[in-house]
């Protein structure tokens, strides 16, 4: 792993959020979601906001052979320091945000998994990552899907908003080089579980027990439902853009 740079100004940024550790047991969540955007993840990839690293690895490990180059961006010096531990190959862990790349910096994907409801200029952030992407390049955006679910939970970890499909196509449409591919709903089932816990249950985090119930059954039906009904609803909106040649 090469040696790492000071910390920039930038990223002296605290995470909120307690949630990262109790969502890692979301495996099949997980498997789901990556199949779904591992064909654009290739070459040169910038992970923007890595977390603990538990996507990096599972898309690394996925695809090994797809990958020259993977550079985790992440803010927070401490989730800095947890993914300097687990000493991956092929990664590059970066201080900072996309503000704090060199203009010269190009990459093939760029990722934002879980990451851009956490940021108050979404369209900023977009213009900007686009700037980084190669011509044919992808820039993914996973997040979570539907204002009217938004809860103290949300709140409580940083969230911004959550998106509808055309919410989440309005925040590029500015940009006249991105091209829209794929705008997928995710999960209908975990909706249904989403909902149940805004409407009644309202607790302000999910417990061990309910990540697992959700991810070991409503996910897998949500594998067999969502192509029927052709990904129309879902807990997280997936947006898929490539940069247009020039």
């Amino acid at each position: 792993m090469n040696p790492q740079p000071e910390l920039p100004q930038s990223a002296s940024h605290a995470y909120l959020g307690q949630e990262l550790e109790i969502f890692a047991h979301a495996q099949n969540w997980k498997r789901y979601w990556a199949a779904a955007l591992l064909p654009y993840v290739r070459n040169d990839v910038l992970e923007v906001g890595a977390g603990l690293g538990a996507n990096t690895r599972l898309l690394l490990s996925s695809q090994p052979t797809r990958i020259r180059r993977w550079v985790c961006l992440e803010p927070d010096p401490r989730l800095l320091e947890q993914l300097r531990r687990l000493a991956l190959e092929q990664v590059e862990l970066r201080p900072g945000t996309v503000a704090d790349l060199g203009a010269d910096e190009l990459f093939d994907t760029i990722l934002y998994i879980d990451v851009l409801e956490h940021i108050e200029d979404h369209i900023g952030e977009i213009q900007r990552a686009a700037a980084h992407l190669r011509p044919g390049g992808h820039l993914v955006v996973l997040s979570p899907a539907h204002q009217w679910l938004f809860s103290e939970f949300d709140a409580a970890i940083g969230h911004h908003r959550r998106y509808t499909r055309q919410s989440l196509k309005a925040v590029a449409e500015g940009i006249r080089s991105l091209r829209l591919e794929r705008l997928w709903y995710l999960d209908s089932c975990g909706l249904l579980a989403s909902a149940a816990n805004r409407l009644f249950l309202r607790q302000s985090s999910p417990t061990l027990r309910q990540i697992h119930f959700w991810d070991r059954f409503l996910v897998r039906c949500s594998r067999l439902v969502d192509p029927l009904i052709g990904h129309l609803v879902g807990k997280s909106v997936l947006g898929i853009w490539v940069q247009q040649h020039d």
